[in-house]
């Protein structure tokens, strides 16, 4: 089992991955695979019980507004994020990738996103706790479902974003099933410290379990919230020096 899950790891990791991923996560997918890979589990099968998983974990951050209904719920969120490592994992195993597989994990990826911050405004809201102002800020507090509305709004419109700016006819580039059998290429470098911090910075799954530790996931609202406006902000800016010239 240990022998295939380590050749699992070297032939499906991906390029440029996160840190977190290639020390943490992956290795913990690459057992999850060793074990699906005999078996007829497909990798849209995981990536549904990966969303599954997720609504779980978002239901329980609501549901669960203690400390340690946090960090229960955190881990349900990380556990689904392990499958939606391994379902692209498995993919790449057994060479079944494809382009309708990418799209749908990328689909329920979107779904998940609006959900967490969702979810996050609600808890926040039935919690109290730290407010845009930087005041703490009662339970039942309106403004929390005013910021919620705001950020699932943000969320989306950056989806939808990125959507825009993938798509061939704008970027120019054809994504091929080959494209996501790229794996990471020995001796090669994490890359520049600013760039690195700002991709672990916008990966929830990376550090999302810090702040449940430390009882702020009030803080990591706002992040989310503000690391999408920032996102967005600066896509539109790309949009209108190309779309808007004369």
């Amino acid at each position: 089992m240990l022998t295939t899950a380590a050749r699992v790891y070297r032939e499906t990791r991906k390029k440029n991955d996160q840190i977190f991923n290639t020390w943490v996560m992956r290795p913990i997918a690459a057992l999850v695979v060793a074990v699906l890979a005999p078996t007829r589990v497909t990798p849209n099968q995981v990536t549904l019980l990966s969303l599954v998983v997720f609504v779980a974990g978002a239901v329980s951050l609501v549901a669960f507004r203690s400390y340690r209904g946090g960090l229960v719920a955190v881990a349900v969120l990380e556990v689904s994020y392990c499958f939606d490592c391994v379902d692209g994992m498995l993919a790449r195993f057994k060479k079944l990738a494809s382009r309708a597989g990418h799209l749908f994990d990328f689909f329920t990826d979107e779904l998940k996103a609006v959900l967490l911050v969702g979810a996050l405004a609600v808890r926040t809201w039935r919690a109290g706790g730290l407010g845009l102002d930087g005041a703490e800020w009662a339970s039942g507090d309106p403004r929390f479902l005013l910021a919620g509305i705001g950020g699932v709004t943000l969320v989306a419109s950056a989806i939808s974003l990125t959507n825009f700016v993938r798509s061939p006819d704008v970027s120019g580039r054809e994504a091929t099933v080959d494209a996501y059998y790229e794996t990471v290429q020995p001796g090669r470098g994490i890359g520049p410290f600013a760039t690195t911090f700002l991709r672990f910075l916008n990966h929830y799954p990376s550090h999302l379990w810090l702040w449940a530790l430390a009882a702020r996931m009030d803080a990591y609202f706002w992040l989310w919230i503000a690391l999408n406006a920032l996102y967005l902000a600066r896509g539109w800016l790309g949009l209108f020096l190309r779309f808007g010239r004369g």
